[in-house]
């Protein structure tokens, strides 16, 4: 069930059995979510943290006018809320986006895991800083980046994810957001978003259809979107 997670971790640096066999063992129960379900509410004060087995989500805020911003993708093998492990109570709701099947993990167990696993403790803890880092880079595209580039990168980045996980074919991978969707994941309108895929459609870089991205030409995607991976830290090293 935790494979991906598996794949994500040893992309970072090696994990032993032991490590694999004490995240199996503390899986305490699987739920299943629909789309725009959430799959933790702002403002809960969770007492187990949640492993995306399958499917796609997103964290999000919604501001007193209603319009939402979307300020991460969740993917297959991410914990979408283990910083809610620390912190406590949720600022921010995980949403979604497709029908998406989880693992719990309690908070108790993963405690047990910071007592006795110092080593799969801190490639946990990597893993939110990544998502930190992807964050920055979030703000990077939204705040710096022209529209165009900053889709581009976007789709860079979910390849990458992806293909860490083993849900890529080829240079094509499922992408089953809706324009809304992909819209509050750039902070733009639907109309603006649109604009900026004409453009980029006749770059001829990349097809968005069926619900799935298919890269034509990734050298010249990633030169065009100014993308280095650096920040994803896929590199295996002792952690």
């Amino acid at each position: 069930m935790i494979e991906s997670l598996l794949l994500k971790l040893e992309s970072h640096d090696v994990v032993s059995e032991d490590e694999k066999s004490v995240l199996r063992s503390l899986i305490t129960q699987q739920k299943h979510f629909s789309v725009d379900e959430d799959l933790v509410t702002e403002g809960s004060r969770p007492s187990y943290s949640t492993l995306l087995l399958e499917g796609f989500a997103a964290r999000y805020k919604v501001l007193e006018d209603g319009s939402r911003q979307i300020t991460s993708l969740q993917v297959s093998g991410d914990f979408v809320d283990l910083h809610a492990f620390p912190l406590k109570i949720m600022d921010h709701g995980i949403v979604a986006l497709t029908p998406c099947r989880v693992a719990l993990f309690d908070h108790k167990d993963i405690n047990l895991i910071t007592e006795k696993f110092p080593h799969l403790t801190r490639l946990l803890w990597l893993q939110t800083l990544i998502d930190g880092a992807i964050h920055r880079e979030w703000i990077v595209g939204m705040g710096r980046r022209s529209k165009k580039t900053h889709l581009s990168h976007l789709i860079c980045e979910l390849y990458v994810r992806l293909q860490v996980v083993g849900q890529t074919s080829g240079g094509s991978f499922n992408f089953p957001l809706t324009q809304s969707e992909l819209a509050d994941v750039m902070g733009i309108s639907i109309v603006h978003l649109n604009k900026s895929l004409q453009m980029l459609r006749q770059e001829n870089l990349f097809t968005w259809a069926s619900k799935a991205v298919n890269i034509l030409d990734w050298e010249r995607l990633a030169e065009y979107a100014d993308f280095n991976p650096l920040y994803l830290n896929l590199s295996i090293e002792a952690r």
